[in-house]
């Protein structure tokens, strides 16, 4: 029973392959790259794995419940729709973001240049101050797919609150 519960956490992680391409997408940020994701959306991992924090706080799914890739109308959209999506799904429910905490794991590029950038759109995405959006990096220690670059994942962790 989750009815007198005043907050809910959810966690979510998603990992993209890198291919051909001149930039990558994260945290709704166009970031030039000597490759680019192979997505059915813009393979922003960052957003897609807040999504998923979002909606398994409220166990809705996942973003492809969503978003399918099925789904021509999602061929290369902007994934900052779908985090608004998952907004007013919160806020339908009676809850609103208390914070989110996001890490981008890849070697390149670096994010630390574009990480304020980042928290600045998914604060406005999600109608909260800067302050409940953190966005951080880490690399992979060049040890598997992801240590050889050959994509970019994220982790994120939500809480929400009785809104």
């Amino acid at each position: 029973m989750t009815e007198g519960i005043p907050f809910r956490v959810g966690q979510g992680f998603d990992v993209h392959a890198l291919g051909e391409g001149d930039h990558v997408v994260i945290g709704g940020v166009r970031i030039p790259h000597g490759r680019g994701f192979v997505a059915h959306s813009d393979g922003d991992v960052a957003l897609h794995a807040l999504c998923d924090a979002m909606l398994g706080a409220l166990a809705l799914g996942d973003i492809g419940t969503h978003f399918p890739p099925s789904d021509a109308r999602w061929k290369d959209a902007d994934s900052r729709m779908f985090v608004r999506h998952c907004r007013a799904l919160v806020e339908g429910r009676g809850w609103r973001l208390g914070n989110a905490d996001i890490t981008i794991v890849c070697e390149q590029p670096k994010i630390g240049p574009h990480a304020g950038e980042m928290r600045e759109l998914i604060a406005a995405d999600l109608q909260v101050d800067v302050g409940a959006v953190s966005v951080k990096a880490t690399t992979n220690e060049r040890l598997g797919h992801l240590g050889r670059g050959e994509g970019i994942a994220a982790h994120a962790v939500c809480l929400l609150v009785r809104g």
